[in-house]
């Protein structure tokens, strides 16, 4: 049954855990994005919970910060970078993925899979795809309702392919006039990114604002990063 109202976010326990169970519904993830409210599977694959953090993590563009080593990374290689070419693969690819220190499984169960890959059917969560020679290499995928954008997750196969997706990503909201990312939780790799942590009352408002915005940030169709600028510039 589709959510029709969570809890007060002010409710959350110390942790951001805001509410257990309901279910993972087109209009249940759009709810809780609007509310600034996020998934996040911590027992097990058939326990639901949310979460709303005192403290969350936020990419302001202009603070983005891109370390020596990663331009010279993007100067010397010739990958191709899309968005919503291969949205399943690249959700599964996060699934997958077996190099992040410290942490053992993953939070996107099946039920998560199927729930996004749904979401991004519906026009509310794209991809970023990095390829060499055809070959995904990395990738990430995120949430879009209006001019709210949030990263869930990303992977690579290659060194720094997923890092490379990400600054893609920078590169093309700042040309749409997106101030922000949302990254939900803080990480040394999205602190060394220059992320910073926001109170939760001022978060709630920047998403209130910012998905009250009417903006198509993402079509549902390949369309590499070059061909991307050249259309919005353009308009």
């Amino acid at each position: 049954m589709v959510i029709r109202a969570f809890p007060p976010v002010e409710n959350a326990d110390e942790t951001g855990l805001l509410a257990v169970g309901g279910d993972l519904e087109v209009e249940s993830l759009l709810l809780a994005y609007c509310s600034g409210i996020f998934p996040w599977p911590i027992v097990d694959e058939s326990t639901l919970t949310w979460f709303c953090p005192p403290q969350r993590a936020v990419l302001f563009l202009d603070d983005f910060e891109v370390s020596r080593s990663l331009r010279k990374e993007r100067s010397r290689t010739a990958y191709d970078y899309s968005f919503n070419s291969s949205f399943e693969e690249v959700i599964r690819g996060c699934a997958q993925a077996a190099n992040r220190p410290g942490q053992e499984g993953t939070w996107i169960t099946d039920q998560v899979l199927d729930a996004y890959v749904n979401f991004h059917r519906a026009g509310y969560a794209f991809s970023v795809e990095c390829r060499e020679q055809g070959r995904l290499i990395g990738g990430l995928y995120g949430v879009a309702v209006g001019a709210l954008v949030a990263g869930e997750s990303l992977f690579y196969r290659v060194s720094n392919a997923s890092k490379l997706c990400l600054w893609c990503l920078v590169d093309y909201l700042k040309s749409r006039g997106i101030e922000w990312i949302d990254c939900q939780q803080m990480t040394p790799l999205l602190e060394s990114f220059g992320a910073r942590e926001v109170p939760r009352a001022k978060f709630v408002s920047m998403v209130r604002e910012s998905t009250q915005r009417e903006m198509i940030l993402f079509l549902p169709e390949e369309k590499p990063m070059l061909d991307w600028r050249e259309r919005y510039e353009e308009n």
